[in-house]
């Protein structure tokens, strides 16, 4: 296999702020888009070091970025609120990502914050998606979706080209596969060459030739297709992973564990060279998934505690149920020996006193519902 690794890093990554803006920014905003609305362009806005360019978009809030290595910036209007949506949305630029990673991002978004004069907490934080992504320069590769070893139901899509979702036409050039639903978990695997040249993202060039250079190799001809083709291999993970799942909320989560959320994509989705074997689960991993998913664990390994949150919980849970079954062993053998019950008499009596023990509960004045339920609110295991 010869193929070239020419990037690889974070593609994607969008928080919510369950916040309000501030009256001030409010009016600036209502005033930005009232004008870009006029003059059918960009209304930009200067905010401290922060240039946000507003945009005459969003019937009920206003929607803005700062520029191409920054973010998308949502904000509903406070005086005509959406329920349940979140005040801020901050979707990050790939560019910004590529460039600055996820310290960069997290820099920008609170330097943003700060000087939009938003009012925040950590706990207001929610993170909704996170991409990640390495290009292969592979001339010789074309994915192949009978490759694709997915859980059962996963949506698997074929397209021929960058916009097109439908399955492929016979005969065409296969230019990329899509698995999965980008709220629980998705790959993609796509032809990214032919998508900076539709649109016109040139940064991706400038990106490959500057990793290329560091190699001494020359630049990429992108003109020639098949010295210059590129494969995106991307994992994108969405709320139900790392928020339902994962439990990540704020930017230390994301730096503690988006590297378990990847590896535990990876081991569910499998890009295989098919055999005649019926059992899908046997056939040998890609030479190119083999890259991937060595790429992907090296680079966050540093974002990795190597345990769910889940798992701390369900460790402590059944931590404090085997002291409590300790204590009422002990309590058990000292009614039985106020008894004067003997050892070879203790089973049947555990077993007898069971009966005993109901009635007592049942002649309680507070109801066992109400009890339980209060000592359920006593151990939280968060």
């Amino acid at each position: 296999m010869d193929a070239e690794i020419l990037h690889s890093g974070f593609d994607g990554l969008k928080f919510t702020v369950q916040t309000d803006i501030p009256p001030t920014l409010r009016d600036i905003l209502a005033a930005a888009k009232e004008h870009a609305k006029q003059t059918h362009r960009e209304c930009v806005v200067t905010l401290g070091n922060i240039a946000l360019s507003v945009g005459g978009k969003g019937a009920r809030g206003f929607t803005a970025h700062t520029g191409d290595h920054g973010a998308v910036w949502l904000f509903q209007d406070p005086q005509d609120p959406i329920p349940n949506s979140p005040g801020v949305t901050v979707d990050f630029r790939a560019f910004g990502l590529a460039t600055g990673g996820l310290e960069g991002a997290e820099r920008h978004f609170r330097e943003g914050m700060e000087a939009m004069g938003i009012k925040y907490v950590e706990t207001q934080l929610r993170v909704t998606r996170a991409d990640f992504a390495v290009d292969f320069l592979a001339p010789w590769f074309e994915p192949d979706r009978s490759a694709l070893v997915v859980p059962p139901g996963t949506k698997i899509t074929e397209y021929t080209g960058v916009d097109e979702t439908a399955t492929m036409a016979s005969g065409s050039r296969v230019t990329g596969l899509r698995a999965g639903a980008i709220v629980n978990r998705q790959l993609a695997i796509y032809d990214k060459r032919a998508e900076i040249i539709q649109q016109s993202k040139m940064g991706w060039l400038a990106i490959w030739n500057g990793a290329r250079a560091m190699q001494g190799k020359p630049p990429l001809d992108i003109k020639d297709r098949d010295t210059s083709q590129v494969w995106r291999f991307e994992l994108r993970l969405g709320s139900k992973q790392l928020r339902n799942r994962f439990e990540m909320r704020n930017w230390q989560d994301i730096q503690n564990m988006i590297g378990d959320a990847f590896t535990d994509a990876l081991t569910r989705i499998h890009y295989c060279e098919p055999t005649s074997d019926r059992n899908r689960s046997r056939w040998p991993l890609h030479d190119l998934w083999r890259l991937f998913v060595h790429v992907v664990g090296n680079d966050l390994r540093v974002n990795c505690c190597g345990v769910l949150p889940s798992d701390v919980r369900n460790a402590n849970r059944i931590e404090k149920m085997r002291e409590i079954d300790a204590q009422l062993l002990g309590l058990f053998v000292t009614r039985a020996a106020i008894s004067d019950v003997s050892g070879d008499d203790f089973h049947e009596f555990i077993e007898n006193h069971v009966s005993a023990l109901q009635r007592l509960c049942d002649a309680h004045p507070v109801p066992v519902e109400e009890r339980v339920a209060k000592a359920m609110a006593r151990y939280r295991w968060v």
